[in-house]
């Protein structure tokens, strides 16, 4: 992730999804010359001169996704509105002011989604998911609908791209998600810094919204009127407020790191330190809570600065240990991401950086790891052999070399690439051939040239 270098080879990717893009609404180069019916307010046309834009972007999460071993996942455009609700909070913006709720002929309520992973958690409990090897990971492209008000970059009919990851707590899975999101910006060529926080969960969280409440109540006046409700229903968003007058008093409100639970602070402390081995650049925000309900420890979000020196959002994401339980599911641990489409596309136009090509060959190395310090270490090495064009499958969340090296034998790999507590103190690595069982030890900082001459060796065979 830390580089946007060109993998040497390139998977032929499904340039279908275009056609509907195109037909859809997307973004508009030009000022319309002529005349006919007028857009829908909010809406506008993807022209045949961006396409390109839109097909790198699309190219790049998909290489990406493949090599993080990621499964497509399409959810429906229209769902019930309860889903919405009961998901994102009654009381938040999206639903109070932004959704497209109706009543279907039926009579039955139903929304355009206005994001998708309440859908996806809803997927997981109505086909089972738990019961497959955890966690699930999931990837969605397509479009999402809020009655927002039309800016730059900001559409009625807005297209993302997202990641999710259902069944797994440990905050090495934060760190990848986060990565994975940054990881697709820089095979645009976008090089993003992250903002995170954490929002604590159910046990701690109550403790700091009594301080914040006890905060705001004796600024009440200089509130806006969203926020004197907010006060009373939903403190927490008191901090997601973007209104000017609002925007001091954030500055100096408790911050909620300061209140954590212990496993809180502790999640978030290993989150930090494994974003620190990926190489992500990022800054502490005690105001990020993201603006839906759902989110519990871990919120992060994405950003470019741009011509004039202000922060674009490009997206974000979270944990969201709550969420499929409150939608009748068992209690599931999950985290997330998505990214603005039209801002990235945006952004590269902007930017007009050239074409690249990405790597699709598939899965022919595992890494494993045994020790903590190997976890930490593995995770740049496993970038690095990514970001060289080498796909890689790894399940830094496991202890057990066993049960690893079974995976990488389920997978079909070629090679293992083994870091244990006596190759971190070496700086070494063991290379095991899957086949043969044959393992020999290199030097770490050989391990792109090493793997990447085994691996056009075998392809050299008849």
């Amino acid at each position: 992730m830390s580089s946007n270098r060109a993998p040497k080879h390139q998977k032929r990717v499904s340039t279908a999804p275009f056609a509907a893009v195109a037909s859809a609404n997307a973004a508009v180069v030009a000022a319309p010359t002529g005349g006919g019916p007028q857009l829908v307010r909010g809406m506008r046309d993807v022209l045949p001169s961006e396409q390109a834009f839109w097909r790198r972007l699309y190219d790049a999460s998909v290489q990406e996704f493949d090599v993080r071993e990621f499964d497509r996942i399409e959810t429906p455009i229209l769902e019930e509105v309860s889903l919405f609700q009961r998901s994102i909070g009654k009381v938040t913006d999206v639903i109070e002011k932004e959704m497209y709720a109706f009543e279907d002929p039926g009579g039955a309520r139903v929304a355009l989604r206005p994001e998708a992973t309440a859908s996806v958690a809803r997927a997981y409990i109505r086909h089972g998911m738990i019961s497959l090897p955890q966690p699930v990971r999931v990837w969605y492209w397509g479009p999402m609908f809020r009655h927002d008000r039309p800016q730059a970059g900001r559409y009625r009919q807005f297209f993302q791209i997202g990641g999710e990851a259902l069944g797994d707590q440990h905050p090495v899975i934060d760190a990848q998600l986060a990565g994975a999101a940054v990881a697709i910006l820089r095979r645009v060529g976008l090089i993003p810094t992250m903002n995170i926080n954490s929002t604590g969960c159910p046990v701690c969280r109550p403790k700091y919204i009594e301080q914040l409440v006890a905060y705001y109540r004796g600024r009440r006046s200089r509130l806006c009127e969203d926020c004197k409700r907010r006060l009373v229903r939903n403190p927490l968003r008191l901090l997601d407020c973007k209104e000017e007058q609002c925007t001091p008093l954030k500055e100096e409100a408790p911050q909620i790191v300061d209140s954590l639970c212990p496993e809180c602070k502790e999640h978030f402390v290993r989150v930090l330190e494994y974003c620190d081995e990926l190489e992500i650049s990022y800054e502490l925000t005690p105001s990020l809570v993201r603006g839906l309900d759902y989110y519990t420890k871990t919120v992060f979000e994405l950003y470019l600065p741009n011509q004039e020196g202000r922060q674009d959002a490009l997206g974000g994401g979270g944990r969201y240990d709550g969420l499929v339980e409150l939608l009748g599911g068992r209690p599931t641990p999950a985290v997330g991401f998505s990214l603005g489409v039209d801002r990235i596309v945006n952004a590269l136009k902007e930017k007009s950086a050239g074409e690249q090509s990405a790597n699709g060959k598939g899965v022919k190395i595992f890494f494993a790891q045994l020790g903590e310090q190997a976890r930490r270490q593995g995770l740049g090495i496993v970038e690095r052999l990514r970001n060289d064009g080498i796909a890689v499958a790894e399940q830094f969340s496991k202890d057990g070399l066993k049960g690893q090296l079974e995976r990488a034998n389920r997978l079909g790999v070629l090679y293992t690439v083994i870091l244990g507590q006596k190759e971190v103190l070496d700086g070494t690595l063991l290379i095991r051939d899957m086949e043969g069982g044959v393992q020999e030890i290199i030097d770490r900082k050989k391990v792109v040239e090493v793997l990447r001459k085994k691996l056009e060796g075998q392809q050299s065979v008849p």
